[in-house]
């Protein structure tokens, strides 16, 4: 079998609060939550011994695009007070496939998340050569993790 990426985990303040907006935004299910307790060898984050809940949301598939959401329990970590309105390197941006997606930025806005970018048409050309025109958006989590929001409206033969 080729290696596959499964899933992303996010290091995040509050893992219930972070479920609960993906859930709301996105649909996402709650696929595992438990806490476990860090070893100290194979995670670059934390220290052996630390308390940590781990929630992970799935989509449609239950092997690939799930969440991981990433709570530090005891000891707590520090999270910045200002979250980015800009991307740095080395973060990611997440691409979400959406049927709707002005309701994807309304749910995100009412949980208090910024937009980046409203809704608005756009074309792209797809790997197969044909052009696809678009309802696209933007936003960052109350984490502040930056989604990318598609609809795909029409394929041009």
């Amino acid at each position: 079998m080729a290696d596959i990426l499964k899933r992303t985990t996010l290091m995040v303040r509050d893992a219930e609060k972070a479920a609960q907006w993906y859930s709301h935004v996105f649909g996402m299910t709650r696929w595992m939550d438990t806490p476990f307790t860090l070893s100290g060898t194979q995670l670059a984050a934390g220290k052996k011994g630390d308390k940590t809940r781990l929630i992970i949301l799935k989509c449609e598939d239950d092997l690939i695009g799930m969440i991981g959401l990433l709570e530090w329990l005891d000891p707590k970590q520090d999270a910045p007070e200002e979250l980015p309105r800009q991307i740095a390197f080395g973060a990611p941006i997440f691409v979400i496939a959406s049927d709707d997606a002005a309701a994807a930025v309304e749910r995100a806005r009412a949980l208090g998340s910024h937009i980046h970018c409203e809704p608005h048409e756009w074309e792209v050309t797809g790997a197969d050569g044909k052009k696809k025109n678009m309802i696209g958006c933007s936003f960052w989590d109350l984490d502040g993790y930056f989604f990318e929001v598609n609809q795909l409206v029409k394929v041009h033969d």
